[in-house]
Protein backbone atom coordinates (compact mmCIF):
# COMPACT_ATOMS: atom_id res chain seq x y z
CA UNK A 1 0.00 0.00 0.00
CA UNK A 2 1.89 3.52 -0.92
CA UNK A 3 2.61 6.01 2.09
CA UNK A 4 0.38 8.38 2.67
CA UNK A 5 2.12 12.02 1.14
CA UNK A 6 2.27 13.42 4.89
CA UNK A 7 3.60 10.65 6.56
CA UNK A 8 6.42 10.31 3.29
CA UNK A 9 6.81 14.22 4.34
CA UNK A 10 6.83 13.57 8.23
CA UNK A 11 9.83 11.33 6.96
CA UNK A 12 11.79 13.05 4.74
CA UNK A 13 11.71 16.52 6.99
CA UNK A 14 12.27 14.82 10.12
CA UNK A 15 9.40 16.02 11.52
CA UNK A 16 8.28 15.04 15.13
CA UNK A 17 6.82 11.10 14.20
CA UNK A 18 3.24 10.48 16.38
CA UNK A 19 3.83 6.92 17.22
CA UNK A 20 1.44 5.29 19.65
CA UNK A 21 1.08 2.33 21.90
CA UNK A 22 -1.04 -0.55 21.37
CA UNK A 23 -3.71 0.89 23.26
CA UNK A 24 -4.05 4.20 21.15
CA UNK A 25 -2.00 6.23 23.61
CA UNK A 26 0.45 8.73 21.07
CA UNK A 27 3.42 8.81 22.69
CA UNK A 28 5.03 12.06 23.75
CA UNK A 29 8.29 13.39 22.61
CA UNK A 30 9.86 12.32 26.09
CA UNK A 31 8.51 9.16 25.44
CA UNK A 32 9.95 9.00 21.87
CA UNK A 33 13.38 9.91 23.24
CA UNK A 34 13.00 6.95 25.42
CA UNK A 35 12.45 4.64 23.00
CA UNK A 36 15.39 5.76 20.71
CA UNK A 37 17.56 5.44 23.43
CA UNK A 38 17.12 2.22 24.80
CA UNK A 39 16.90 0.89 20.54
CA UNK A 40 20.17 2.32 20.87
CA UNK A 41 21.66 0.41 24.05
CA UNK A 42 20.27 -2.35 21.88
CA UNK A 43 22.23 -1.58 18.76
CA UNK A 44 25.82 -0.39 20.11
CA UNK A 45 25.36 -3.21 22.24
CA UNK A 46 26.06 -5.32 19.74
CA UNK A 47 27.98 -3.46 17.72
CA UNK A 48 29.51 -0.98 19.22
CA UNK A 49 30.46 2.74 18.06
CA UNK A 50 32.27 2.23 15.11
CA UNK A 51 30.23 -1.14 13.90
CA UNK A 52 26.55 0.38 14.51
CA UNK A 53 25.13 3.07 12.07
CA UNK A 54 22.32 5.40 12.92
CA UNK A 55 19.91 3.48 9.98
CA UNK A 56 20.43 0.08 12.25
CA UNK A 57 19.15 2.70 15.53
CA UNK A 58 16.72 4.24 13.53
CA UNK A 59 14.86 0.87 12.01
CA UNK A 60 15.12 -0.88 15.73
CA UNK A 61 13.73 2.25 17.25
CA UNK A 62 10.76 2.68 14.38
CA UNK A 63 11.39 6.26 13.72
CA UNK A 64 13.02 7.99 10.84
CA UNK A 65 16.79 8.73 10.26
CA UNK A 66 15.87 12.13 10.02
CA UNK A 67 14.37 11.95 13.57
CA UNK A 68 16.60 10.47 14.90
CA UNK A 69 19.03 13.39 14.03
CA UNK A 70 16.32 15.65 15.53
CA UNK A 71 16.78 14.25 18.65
CA UNK A 72 20.62 13.62 18.47
CA UNK A 73 22.76 16.56 16.39
CA UNK A 74 25.68 13.24 15.84
CA UNK A 75 26.03 9.44 16.38
CA UNK A 76 28.39 10.13 19.36
CA UNK A 77 25.82 12.02 21.21
CA UNK A 78 23.35 9.04 20.60
CA UNK A 79 26.02 6.62 21.90
CA UNK A 80 26.79 9.17 25.24
CA UNK A 81 23.21 9.18 25.57
CA UNK A 82 22.97 4.61 25.32
CA UNK A 83 25.94 4.64 27.92
CA UNK A 84 24.46 7.23 30.21
CA UNK A 85 21.46 5.21 30.11
CA UNK A 86 22.96 2.20 31.11
CA UNK A 87 25.35 3.27 34.05
CA UNK A 88 21.77 5.34 35.09
CA UNK A 89 20.37 1.75 34.94
CA UNK A 90 23.34 0.36 37.69
CA UNK A 91 23.28 3.46 39.33
CA UNK A 92 19.56 2.67 39.95
CA UNK A 93 20.16 -0.63 41.39
CA UNK A 94 23.15 -0.03 43.47
CA UNK A 95 20.94 3.19 45.19
CA UNK A 96 17.65 0.21 45.68
CA UNK A 97 20.53 -2.67 46.75
CA UNK A 98 22.17 -0.89 49.14
CA UNK A 99 18.86 0.77 50.90
CA UNK A 100 18.42 -3.11 51.13
CA UNK A 101 21.43 -4.93 52.66
CA UNK A 102 21.52 -8.85 53.47
CA UNK A 103 20.97 -9.61 57.14
CA UNK A 104 22.33 -12.45 58.87
CA UNK A 105 25.60 -12.55 56.87
CA UNK A 106 29.12 -13.83 58.72
CA UNK A 107 30.75 -10.70 60.32
CA UNK A 108 33.35 -10.91 57.41
CA UNK A 109 30.67 -9.59 54.61
CA UNK A 110 29.71 -6.08 53.95
CA UNK A 111 26.12 -6.18 53.92
CA UNK A 112 25.32 -3.53 51.31
CA UNK A 113 28.20 -4.93 49.30
CA UNK A 114 26.99 -8.27 49.51
CA UNK A 115 23.09 -6.88 48.49
CA UNK A 116 24.93 -4.65 45.32
CA UNK A 117 27.31 -8.01 44.46
CA UNK A 118 23.60 -9.82 44.44
CA UNK A 119 22.08 -7.85 42.68
CA UNK A 120 24.35 -6.97 39.99
CA UNK A 121 25.11 -10.92 39.10
CA UNK A 122 21.21 -10.29 38.40
CA UNK A 123 21.87 -7.83 36.13
CA UNK A 124 24.05 -9.32 34.25
CA UNK A 125 21.67 -11.19 32.43
CA UNK A 126 20.93 -8.47 30.67
CA UNK A 127 23.33 -8.79 27.76
CA UNK A 128 22.56 -5.66 26.00
CA UNK A 129 23.67 -3.75 29.43
CA UNK A 130 26.60 -5.78 29.70
CA UNK A 131 27.72 -5.60 25.93
CA UNK A 132 26.97 -1.53 26.14
CA UNK A 133 29.47 -1.03 28.95
CA UNK A 134 32.10 -3.35 27.59
CA UNK A 135 31.53 -1.30 24.45
CA UNK A 136 31.77 2.03 26.26
CA UNK A 137 34.81 1.24 27.65
CA UNK A 138 36.53 0.43 24.39
CA UNK A 139 35.17 3.37 22.32
CA UNK A 140 37.33 5.55 25.13
CA UNK A 141 39.82 6.46 22.67
CA UNK A 142 37.72 9.06 22.43
CA UNK A 143 38.89 11.94 24.52
CA UNK A 144 35.31 13.17 24.71
CA UNK A 145 33.37 10.05 25.30
CA UNK A 146 36.25 8.97 27.55
CA UNK A 147 35.47 12.08 30.32
CA UNK A 148 32.44 10.66 30.12
CA UNK A 149 32.77 7.32 30.77
CA UNK A 150 35.33 7.87 33.56
CA UNK A 151 32.51 10.37 34.89
CA UNK A 152 29.86 7.85 35.59
CA UNK A 153 31.89 5.05 36.27
CA UNK A 154 33.50 7.16 39.28
CA UNK A 155 30.16 8.23 40.26
CA UNK A 156 29.83 4.47 40.94
CA UNK A 157 32.90 3.96 42.96
CA UNK A 158 31.90 7.42 44.89
CA UNK A 159 27.89 6.11 45.67
CA UNK A 160 29.52 2.14 46.54
CA UNK A 161 31.82 3.65 49.13
CA UNK A 162 29.47 6.14 50.80
CA UNK A 163 26.61 3.75 51.30
CA UNK A 164 28.98 0.82 52.08
CA UNK A 165 31.26 2.81 54.41
CA UNK A 166 34.11 0.30 53.52
CA UNK A 167 38.03 0.63 53.37
CA UNK A 168 39.55 2.05 49.75
CA UNK A 169 41.26 -2.15 49.83
CA UNK A 170 37.99 -3.94 50.15
CA UNK A 171 36.27 -0.99 47.47
CA UNK A 172 38.98 -1.93 45.32
CA UNK A 173 38.48 -5.60 45.19
CA UNK A 174 34.58 -5.31 44.89
CA UNK A 175 34.97 -3.46 41.66
CA UNK A 176 37.59 -5.98 40.59
CA UNK A 177 35.45 -8.82 41.05
CA UNK A 178 32.78 -6.74 39.27
CA UNK A 179 35.11 -6.63 36.52
CA UNK A 180 35.73 -10.34 36.38
CA UNK A 181 31.97 -11.08 36.29
CA UNK A 182 31.89 -8.81 33.58
CA UNK A 183 33.83 -10.74 31.33
CA UNK A 184 32.81 -13.87 32.86
CA UNK A 185 29.13 -13.10 31.81
CA UNK A 186 30.39 -11.81 28.08
CA UNK A 187 32.15 -15.29 27.46
CA UNK A 188 28.86 -16.69 29.42
CA UNK A 189 30.85 -18.70 31.30
CA UNK A 190 29.18 -20.84 33.99
CA UNK A 191 30.13 -23.42 36.94
CA UNK A 192 30.79 -25.83 34.42
CA UNK A 193 33.73 -24.37 32.30
CA UNK A 194 36.77 -25.17 33.59
CA UNK A 195 38.12 -21.53 32.82
CA UNK A 196 35.92 -20.74 35.82
CA UNK A 197 36.65 -23.09 38.06
CA UNK A 198 40.52 -22.12 37.47
CA UNK A 199 39.48 -18.65 37.99
CA UNK A 200 37.15 -19.09 41.09
CA UNK A 201 39.56 -22.04 42.45
CA UNK A 202 42.93 -22.33 41.19
CA UNK A 203 44.46 -24.74 39.10
CA UNK A 204 43.63 -28.19 39.16
CA UNK A 205 46.06 -30.52 40.23
CA UNK A 206 45.74 -32.27 36.52
CA UNK A 207 47.23 -29.43 35.03
CA UNK A 208 49.95 -28.53 36.91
Amino acid sequence: MPRSTSATSASATGAPEHRSTGAGHRLSADERRADVIEAAVRAFASGGLHGTSTEDVARLAGVSQPYLFRLFGTKKELFLAAVDRSFARIESMFEDAAAHPLADLPHEFNPVLASIGRRYGSLLADQSLLRMQLHAFAASDDAEIRDFVRQRFSGLIALVSERSGVPATELRDFFAQGMLMNVAAAMQLDDSELAWDVMCEGVPESLD
